[in-house]
């Protein structure tokens, strides 16, 4: 199982907010200590709001290119639906380039709609426009040529698409929520699954990634082909103890915030304390708790390929957060990559 780190470019830190200069280089820090510490992934989110530094993912991921030589940088998601796929296989394979190699997309339709209205969107097509635009960059990545038509943006005949990254296939994941319609498309498309459970209990996802494993099966691809990520909200500190007390504060005042956004009851520490259990989605604890709990999700979801925490949306401090880098490569890796 590949670990790894998905963030958001918080500028958040509990009650305080930093400088967006400093949030960034901060961040910058980050993936560059997780590139050292050993970890596999470092992914950035896509937002337009001004809590997160993360609407222009792919010039992040660039900077950190040229300051790490072997983890991987992903998109964590791309809102494709919003985009233009040239563009965004342009940015994308650009960054491959810089990284020699190293660089992924999550492509989604977005949790967060904010990018609709803002780049003249209507969110009644928000199917309609991810299923288009994925055909498009599938099509830009796999040929150098392309001819393609379609209702949401101009058609394109016969034209070429440049550069062309390093990697003779782009990676592109599927990044999904909990619709059978996401997976199963993921499936038939032979895409790689990046999942993002981050409430409830981990195994109700099981029966949707066997409707991703059984249509990619009729659709020719072998089970090798068929790789699932896992994305949920976690956190390591030295024992389980110092995890949940650095952990909950933040995690409360997030979750609970969101709710009156959204219409949810305030968080509890009953609802934590349940969410921390056996089969519950957070992943937080010291490095044997955690390592434990990932194993434990892999069995039951059938096999994780990739797991990325969510860390830095819970007011966690820098050093916190480099503190869970560093232990998650030194003591959670070990655990579940034996040599």
């Amino acid at each position: 199982m590949e670990i790894g780190i998905d963030s958001f470019a918080s500028a958040m830190y509990g009650s305080r907010t930093l400088s967006s200069v400093d949030a960034m280089e901060q961040l910058l820090d980050r993936i560059v200590f997780a590139d050292q510490a050993g970890l596999d992934v470092f992914g950035i989110g896509e937002h337009h709001k001004k809590e997160f530094l993360d609407s222009a993912t792919a010039v992040i991921l660039a900077a950190a290119a040229g300051r790490t030589k072997r983890i991987r940088l992903t998109s964590a998601v791309s809102v494709l639906s919003t985009a233009d796929p040239v563009r965004v296989y342009q940015n994308f394979a650009t960054l491959d380039l810089v990284s020699k190699g190293r660089a992924e997309l999550v492509v989604g339709r977005g949790s967060s709609v904010e990018a609709y209205p803002l780049f003249g969107f209507n969110l009644n097509d928000y199917d309609a426009l991810f299923q288009e635009k994925l055909d498009l960059l599938l099509k830009i990545r796999d040929n150098e040529f392309v001819t393609w038509s379609g209702k949401f943006r101009p058609a394109i005949q016969n034209l070429p698409v440049y550069p062309r990254s390093v990697q003779p296939k782009l990676p592109v994941w599927l990044g999904v929520g909990g619709t059978p319609e996401s997976f199963m498309r993921a499936g038939s498309l032979g895409l790689p699954l990046m999942v993002a459970i981050i409430g409830g209990y981990t195994a109700r996802f099981r029966p949707l990634i066997d409707l991703y494993r059984e249509a990619g099966r009729k659709a020719g691809f072998t089970p090798d082909q068929l790789t699932v990520g896992l994305h949920s909200p976690g956190y390591v500190a030295r024992t389980n103890e110092q995890a949940v007390a650095e952990y909950y504060p933040g995690y409360a005042e997030l979750w609970t915030k969101l709710g009156r956004e959204r219409g949810w009851p305030p968080v509890t520490k009953a609802q934590f304390d349940s969410l921390m259990g056996p089969e519950g989605v957070l992943v937080v604890g010291g490095p044997e708790q955690v390592a434990e709990k990932l194993m434990r999700h892999s069995e039951a979801l059938g096999g994780v390929d990739r797991f990325t925490f969510q860390m830095d949306n819970a007011g966690l401090t820098h050093s916190q957060l480099m503190n869970a880098i560093e232990l998650i490569g030194k003591e959670v890796m070990p655990l579940i990559q034996p040599k």
